[in-house]
């Protein structure tokens, strides 16, 4: 766990944080990130949130601290630094502190890692030493994709580039929803070159947002976060501007959503941390009609619901950057995994949010505490990388292989290790995603299958991938979204659930916790279930299947209060300095 792997407990806590595991450097960045915000306090915060204050002094932090340069920076374009690389291990760990203090401080953070990803997939060595450079020098980076009437779709882009008659280009148009997009010095730019049709026209440049020709519009966003409209006229692009041509710059930006966009699920995990332990420092002392509120059995039930799916989403996210950092050309099975952590992981933050809301009632909206930015922050997440449903269509594409086409890999082992992730700034082509084959997924599940909460599960997956053997979507079917939502979200659980068991493995996470965690996914199989028999869509076959895989999840009263001691040990364990 990026926490301490030997902690009794997995979840961050300021406090003690000390990540061992990592180097020298690494820990320093990261013990410097926590103190400063300790330092700076609750309450200013909570005040510059509320005041949608821009977030300067955390910039001014970053670039004096170097955090960026040297956890951003790979091994290549690190003249010669020992502390430079491209680390997927230490980005999650970073993502999750900064997201433990709001989604503010992670979002310039993360938008600096999706500008970064064109230019480390390029071979422009000029654009990379600029861009290394400009990172030295305290600089941030921006992901100049999106527009206004296009969103991200990178089929159609009004950003049209205008062969200058000197060998390189003029640019003009706007690009809508960029982060950083106002201070940025390493802004990569996706647009069209005119009179060109098809993929050729594709292209990704580097811009400065310094320079005369490119003009911020406003702040799209009532928010400390600056998310830009920004227009270039005529903004010169020389060729050593050039990033990426053609299908290159097409599958740049489809992999640069892949690198970055992970850091999604980890900013989640940070955020519902945080929250958490407001929630049980509030609840567990407060006393109503003569007794801790935690007394009301609805109130553990609500905590250990809470901490499970937490655990959860720790659990897997954790597993994904192993696979994430072991991937190659013939293993590639983080492409299934990272929009399951774009997807489930974020809507987990969503659901723990909500019910720590409902425990906390009124204190959830008072303006000098985190739990109102974190229930503000979280609805954001899991539309920050096209909606659940873009994910959910991604996920489908990996079923039939996952579910009915297992391989023989060589063991993944946990990856903490100081290594250059360079492969995936040379993942390659955007396509074959149908080629991909996983290990077999009943593995995990029948090592645990003593677990009762686990058999239902593994129950429940056997059950799925029989239905689709037997009574599977029709064509009709495969083309209705409404009904192939559902479908997925009932497969991402099989995922979900197998990566969260290999973690347990690795880890020693403790039965009556995974019992806890599953008896959520059990319930949420259910309820998914259940989604699936009402579909507008579904056969009488279908629905049949779907009443019969609905399960009670198995309960044990002693498993159970020994959970919640744990969540209740959470009290008073971390408070965030005043």
């Amino acid at each position: 766990m990026h926490n301490r792997p030997d902690s009794a407990s997995p979840l961050l806590d300021p406090h003690s944080y000390d990540p061992a595991h990592f180097d020298v450097e690494t820990r320093r960045l990261l013990r410097a990130t926590i103190d400063w915000f300790e330092a700076r306090g609750l309450r200013r915060l909570t005040e510059d949130f509320h005041g949608k204050v821009f977030y300067a002094d955390f910039l001014e932090f970053v670039a004096k601290e170097q955090v960026f340069a040297t956890l951003l920076t790979p091994t290549r374009d690190g003249a010669g630094s020992p502390d430079k690389r491209w680390d997927t291990a230490r980005i999650a760990a970073m993502s999750e502190i900064l997201g433990f203090y709001g989604l503010n401080y992670w979002y310039p953070w993360q938008v600096t890692v999706l500008g970064l990803g064109p230019v480390w997939q390029s071979d422009n060595d000029g654009a990379r030493r600029r861009t290394a450079a400009a990172l030295d020098a305290g600089g941030v980076a921006a992901f100049g994709l999106s527009e206004r009437e296009h969103g991200a779709d990178i089929y159609s882009s009004d950003l049209v580039l205008t062969l200058d008659g000197r060998g390189g280009y003029t640019a003009s148009g706007e690009k809508y929803y960029i982060g950083n997009g106002n201070c940025a010095t390493t802004v990569s730019v996706f647009g069209r070159v005119a009179g060109v049709e098809g993929p050729d026209q594709y292209v990704f440049f580097l811009a400065d947002s310094t320079h005369p020709n490119y003009h911020v519009v406003r702040n799209v966003v009532p928010s400390q976060m600056y998310v830009a409209q920004f227009r270039l006229d005529e903004y010169p692009v020389r060729a050593e501007d050039i990033l990426h041509t053609g299908e290159a710059a097409f599958s740049a930006a489809l992999n640069t959503v892949n690198i970055g966009k992970f850091n999604l699920s980890f900013g989640g995990i940070g955020l519902a941390t945080h929250a958490l332990y407001e929630a049980v420092n509030h609840a567990h002392n407060r006393i109503l009609f003569g007794a801790p509120v935690t007394n009301f059995p609805h109130i553990r039930g609500d905590f250990v619901q809470a901490y499970a799916r937490l655990v959860g989403m720790r659990l897997f996210s954790d597993r994904a950057v192993d696979y994430f950092r072991c991937a190659g050309p013939e293993d590639r099975r983080y492409l299934l995994y990272n929009p399951i952590t774009k997807m489930r992981v974020t809507t987990e933050a969503e659901r723990v949010l909500g019910l720590l809301g409902d425990i906390v009632a009124a204190k959830g909206f008072e303006a000098d505490n985190f739990l109102p930015i974190a229930r503000l922050d979280v609805v954001g997440l899991p539309k920050l990388e096209g909606t659940v449903a873009v994910n959910l269509a991604l996920i489908l594409k990996f079923m039939p292989a996952y579910l009915f086409q297992p391989t023989e890999y060589p063991p993944v082992p946990t990856r903490l290790d100081a290594a250059d992730d360079e492969f995936l700034f040379r993942q390659g082509p955007a396509r074959g995603l149908g080629k991909i084959r996983f290990h077999d997924w009943r593995d995990a599940y029948a090592r645990h299958a003593h677990l009762p909460n686990v058999a239902l599960l593994f129950e429940q997956a056997d059950s799925l991938a029989e239905m689709l053997r037997t009574a599977g979507p029709d064509a009709a079917q495969q083309g209705d979204m409404d009904f192939t939502l559902t479908l997925g979200e009932l497969f991402t659980l099989v995922v979900y659930g197998q990566l969260i068991l290999e973690q347990a493995e690795l880890t020693g996470t403790d039965d009556d916790v995974l019992g806890a965690v599953f008896d959520v996914l059990v319930h949420d199989f259910s309820r998914f279930a259940v989604e699936l028999h009402g579909k507008r869509g579904s056969t009488e076959e279908q629905q049949r299947w779907a009443l019969s895989v609905i399960r009670k999840p198995s309960t044990d009263a002693a498993a159970f209060d020994r959970v919640w001691q744990q969540v209740a040990a959470l009290s008073g364990a971390y408070q965030m300095n005043p």
